[in-house]
């Protein structure tokens, strides 16, 4: 299994590159430099294992709830190589990477990843590991007020992400006791995307090029097909 996985949905511009299980990544945090970063990233991951990308199997990309400019960046490259090298496109929830990634670096089970949606809103999602490792959602991951999130079944969960330093009062009043820790300073890589996209290939969840679009949750963000960046 030959993948390339893509994340660039919040402030942290990574590339990762998966070969039957091994993974080498390429990690930067440079907020709005992802335009920047992700290309040659890419690049050098693929020079340096000495493929080329119709060698792949996949590519993964972040698919979002994240920075609507860096999801859509997200999907525009991820597109653009696969268009070019013929390739099929998994999309993975930002959020179910940033809670495999909080697992793979803690060993926490259960997760409660959130990102900040402004206006008092968090994107959210719950997930718990199951027997072969990966994170997988209780419910699909949503957008709601901070104080309006769905709850989790069973305790000890454990917060992750920036949603839990700008809202962490209200979403504590809502969680109670059944919160452990909280982490808000962990980002999203494309080592777990590449994890969970390897999963979803083999799943059958891979899509064409054309149909490799973000998730935004938001109802007021018109869902247009973002443009491909052509990998040359």
């Amino acid at each position: 299994m030959k993948l390339l996985a893509i994340e660039t949905a919040a402030e942290s511009c990574s590339a990762a590159l998966l070969i039957d299980g091994e993974i080498s990544l390429r990690s930067q945090l440079q907020p709005r430099k992802q335009s920047e970063l992700i290309m040659p990233m890419l690049d050098e991951l693929l020079l340096e294992a000495g493929l080329k990308p119709a060698q792949l199997n996949a590519i993964a990309f972040g698919c979002g709830p994240g920075s609507f400019t860096g999801v859509r960046i997200a999907a525009g490259v991820a597109q653009g190589v696969a268009y070019g090298a013929d390739l099929p496109v998994v999309r993975v929830s930002t959020l179910a990477a940033l809670a495999q990634g909080h697992y793979r670096i803690s060993g926490y089970k259960r997760v409660l990843p959130a990102f900040d949606a402004r206006m008092q809103e968090v994107y959210w999602g719950c997930y718990e590991v199951q027997q072969s490792g990966l994170m997988q959602a209780q419910f699909p991951d949503e957008i709601a007020a901070a104080d309006k999130v769905t709850l989790p079944q069973g305790e000890s969960w454990h917060g992750v992400g920036g949603g839990w330093e700008s809202y962490g009062d209200q979403l504590f009043a809502v969680l109670g006791s059944v919160l452990e820790t909280v982490t808000p300073d962990l980002h999203c890589s494309a080592h777990d995307v590449a994890l969970l996209g390897a999963e979803g290939f083999k799943q059958g969840e891979a899509v064409a090029a054309e149909e490799a679009l973000p998730q935004y949750l938001r109802d007021d963000v018109a869902k247009k097909p973002a443009h491909p960046i052509r990998f040359g």
